[in-house]
Formats: C-alpha cells, sequence, structure tokens
C-alpha cells in the first residue's frame, strides 16, 4: 500500500481480515476526529497531515494489533499539533487510548540538542518501554513513515533523525523481537546515514538477486514437490530477501566479499506445528546435503529475545549453498513481530501482554528501570550511555551453565561476565573456567550454545581490577569497579592514622 493508496478503508478492510470482533465504526471515528482535528495542516512533504497518522495506524494493523493500539497510532499527533486535548480523546475513545497517545506525546516531546538530546531521547525510550511498551511499539509505526517520507527535511535532519532510528530505534525493535521493523528501520535510515555504502551494498544485492532469481525458483519449486511428495502438509513455502542494513554489516565481517554470505535470499518453510518443523528438516536433509555445523536449533534453544525457528544450510543443485528456515506459522509471526505477535483478542490475554507476562526474553526491561534508578545524574548518564548501550543493544549470545540453565549476554562477552550474572560472589572468587569441558582464560569471548563451568577460589578477596580491560557488561565492570574503590579506602584508612582521617 503507498502513501497515495492509503485510505481508511484499506485500514479497515485489514483490521477486520484478523480481528473480525474489532469495532470498525470506533476505528473510522477516530479517523474523522483526527481528520477534523488535523484540518488543513500540511507535512513537509507537502502532502495532508492525516496521510501519516493513517499510515502509522496502517503500520500498526500489518502487526495484526488490537484495535485500541490502531486508534491510539491514528490519533497520536492530536494533542501535540492541534486544538484537542488529552481530556477529549479520553471523553470520546476511552481511558486506554489517552494513555497511550500521553505516552506518545511524552515520548516525543525533547526540547534540548547535541547529545543532551540524544540522551534525553534514550531515557524517555527506556522509562516508557517499562510503563507501557504498546507506546514504544506506536512509535516504531509512527517512525517508519517519518523516516519513509524523510527527503521532505533539510540534511541535518535527515541525519539526525536517521543516525537515533539506527542507534536507538532498530536496536529496541530488536531486544523485543521484532525482526521485520528492526531491517525496515534499518534500511529505511540507512540511505541517509551512509549514502555511498548504501548504494554500493544495494547495487551488490541487485546483481545477486538477478542472477539468483532462476536458481532459486527452481529450489522453491523442487522444495515444495519433495514435500508433497512425502505427504508432508506445509503452510507456505517461500523466498525471504536479506534486510540491506543487515547485509552490510555481514559484508563487513566478510571483507566486502558478497560470494562468503550465503542467505542473502533465505527459503522459508512454514509447517502446521513443531513436529512439522523436524519433519520438514528431515526431508530437506533427505534432498540435499547439509552443511556440517550449520544447523541451528533455535526452537529448543530459543535466542535471547524469544525468536523461535529451525536453520539449515544445503547444498542445493550445482553445488550452490541455500539457507533453510523452518518454523510454524505462529514462530513465524513471533520472528516478524515479536512482543507485538504476543498480544491475543481474548481480553484477559490482552491484559496479561500489557503487563508483558506473555513475552519471552522481557526481562531486560526491568533491568532498565534499575538504571534508570541508579543513574539520575545527566553527566552520569552520559559517562555510562556506552555500557548501558552494550548490555542492552548490542547482539546477544545464549549460553549454558552445567545444568542447562540459558544466560543471555552481550556478544563478546567474557567467562567474568558470566559469572557476575549468575551471582556477585562468583565473580568476586572466580580464578579461571571450563568452556565446553575445556580450559579457557578468563578474557576468552563467549559463543551462543557455549557450556560455561566458573573455577572459584574461596580464600580469593576480590576481583582482578584488569579485568576491566575485557569484560564487556556494566554489571560486571560496576562490581570491579566497586571492589577496585573499597579496597583503596582500606589501604588509606590502613596508612593514614584516623585522627588525621577525621580532621
Amino acid at each position: 500500500m503507498t502513501f497515495m493508496e492509503a485510505t481508511i478503508d484499506g485500514l479497515l478492510a485489514m483490521v477486520a481480515e484478523y480481528q473480525p470482533n474489532a469495532d470498525l465504526a470506533k476505528i473510522r471515528e477516530a479517523y474523522d476526529y483526527a481528520a477534523k482535528a488535523h484540518g488543513d495542516q500540511k507535512r513537509e512533504s507537502g502532502e495532508p497531515y492525516i496521510i501519516h497518522p493513517l499510515k502509522t495506524a496502517i503500520n500498526l494493523a500489518e502487526m495484526k494489533l488490537p484495535q485500541n493500539i490502531v486508534i491510539a497510532g491514528l490519533l497520536h499527533d492530536v494533542p501535540e499539533d492541534t486544538k484537542s486535548s488529552l481530556e477529549d480523546i479520553k471523553e470520546h475513545f476511552g481511558e486506554d487510548v489517552a494513555k497511550m497517545v500521553a505516552g506518545i506525546t511524552k515520548v516525543g516531546t525533547i526540547k534540548y540538542r547535541g547529545v543532551e538530546r540524544y540522551i534525553e531521547n534514550l531515557r524517555k525510550m527506556f522509562l516508557t518501554l517499562a510503563e507501557d511498551v504498546r507506546v514504544v511499539i506506536i512509535k516504531f509505526a509512527d517512525r517508519l513513515h517519518n523516516l519513509e517520507t524523510l527527503q521532505a527535511k533539510e540534511p541535518k535532519k535527515q541525519y539526525r533523525i536517521a543516525l537515533e532510528s539506527l542507534e536507538i530505534y532498530a536496536p529496541i525493535a530488536n531486544r523485543l523481537g521484532m525482526g521485520e521493523i528492526k531491517g525496515r528501520l534499518e534500511d529505511a535510515a540507512f540511505r541517509f546515514v551512509l549514502p555511498k555504502e548504501y548504494e554500493w551494498a544495494e547495487n551488490l544485492q541487485q546483481t545477486a538477486l538477478t542472477k539468483q532469481h532462476d536458481y532459486l525458483e527452481n529450489v522453491l519449486a523442487q522444495t515444495r514437490k519433495t514435500l508433497d511428495d512425502t505427504g508432508l502438509e506445509y503452510i507456505d513455502v517461500h523466498g525471504r530477501v536479506k534486510h540491506l542494513y543487515s547485509l552490510y554489516k555481514k559484508l563487513l565481517k566478510h571483507d566486502r566479499n558478497i560470494a562468503g554470505i550465503h542467505d542473502i535470499i533465505a527459503i522459508r518453510v512454514i509447517v502446521k506445528n513443531i513436529a512439522d518443523c523436524y519433519a520438514a528438516l528431515g526431508v530437506i536433509h533427505g534432498k540435499w546435503t547439509p552443511l556440517k555445523g550449520r544447523i541451528k536449533d533455535y526452537i529448543a534453544q530459543p535466542k535471547p529475545n524469544g525468536y523461535r525457528s529451525l536453520h539449515t544450510t544445503v547444498f542445493c543443485e550445482g553445488g550452490e549453498i541455500v539457507e533453510f528456515q523452518i518454523r510454524t506459522e505462529e514462530m513465524h509471526q513471533a520472528a516478524e513481530f515479536g512482543i507485538a505477535a504476543h498480544w491475543s483478542y481474548d481480553e484477559q490475554k490482552v491484559a496479561a501482554a500489557k503487563e508483558n507476562k506473555e513475552a519471552p526474553g522481557f526481562d531486560w526491561v526491568a533491568q532498565l528501570t534499575e538504571i534508570q534508578k541508579e543513574i539520575s545524574d545527566r553527566q552520569q548518564y552520559l559517562k555510562n550511555l556506552e555500557e548501558v548501550k552494550i548490555d542492552i543493544f548490542k547482539d546477544r549470545i545464549f549460553v549454558f551453565t552445567p545444568k542447562g540453565d540459558v544466560i543471555d549476554l552481550p556478544e563478546d562477552s567474557t567467562p567474568v561476565d558470566f559469572a557476575y550474572l549468575i551471582h556477585t560472589e562468583l565473580g568476586n572468587t572466580c580464578t579461571g573456567a571450563r568452556v565446553n569441558d575445556e580450559m579457557a582464560s578468563l578474557d576468552k569471548p563467549l559463543k551462543s550454545g557455549d557450556v560455561v563451568e566458573i573455577i572459584t577460589d574461596k580464600s580469593r578477596k576480590g576481583p582482578n581490577p584488569d579485568w576491566l580491560k575485557f569484560v564487556k557488561t556494566r554489571h560486571a565492570k560496576t562490581h570491579i569497579r566497586q571492589y577496585a574503590r573499597s579496597s583503596i579506602a582500606s589501604w588509606i584508612s590502613s596508612v593514614i592514622p584516623k585522627k588525621l582521617l577525621k580532621k
């Protein structure tokens, strides 16, 4: 649906398809209310302002979100940009909608410039996440349309908004498991932040797609036929093109050589249930030879953000390498839209979803709340910002304790980070580690799937300050620094007479 094709009738048709019991009249009333409130207002692109809230609501409907969130999307700019108030919205559309609109207005009001603006935006996003994740999802939908029409703004604003989208919005979407939204935010921002790299990556991708198109159509046809021949029912078999920014980051890891990237296009097989996922994996391996070490079971061991799927890479016709992703329809919806996919239209389940009780891997939001309490001073927040970003935004890995418990860590974390996340005392007294039953140094970067056992010495007095050179998590750094400070204080009190310290 293009900007010009975006209509209220199109939005209503989308909502009716996934939520048959929705009050479509109420959604139309919200559209009419917003259209009247915004009146003759125009956006910088020249189009009527109402197109923006409408497109925001359509983005939310694409995630199959309940009607109140869609209504809040239609009304999200009304209190800030028109004469209508939050009280008016509450009177017409209820307290729940008014609460979401108030949250969006609060996040959107940033008075600072430069780094101060960046920090304040980050703080508000974090606090809003902890209070009501629905508000942040509406902000994603709002930001997506703003990025799609960013060319209407002057270059400095284009760069600031796009960079903010890459550094704040997309990583939060990733932590919420919203893979499709993360990819769309990144791709829309990429062209404004790194225009030359965008053009280079786009040309490489288009060349690769042109070369592989016929070949992959053949593999898709053979996959469907092989599944049909074995009697395994499937819901869909389709190709997925890798998002451009994700491809660019992977190209950098492969010395800019696209030949080393095998998932520019992946084939997705959507089946009815988990048993069929594993059955489909067996059928595909019976047809083509899998690459050793490239089978990933994210169903048995989901990613920290809740992502579930089976991945396998195989040698197809002519020795070409192709990646397959096998999942149920529910897993597919969750992989695309993350926490947004956990909403149900049953009222009790909606209430539970609002409290984030149904969202896997969401405990990091509680960590954010604690960080907000700990760091109230703006200058201190700036100093701690990089550590906070690593803890929250860096790509995540999951490693295991010897008992099989899953520990979620930032990429490149070490056994010391692992130890401190389990217990402060374990971190303070660790002297070594076994990774996958082999002795490993304490600065060894861990990988997803590693089984880590910490070796301790109870007589050890505390952590080594040199660990600060390699630990990655804010949690580990904080405890190591605290111990170092207390050790210095103890030393000072032992060598300087108490009478002098009191003066």
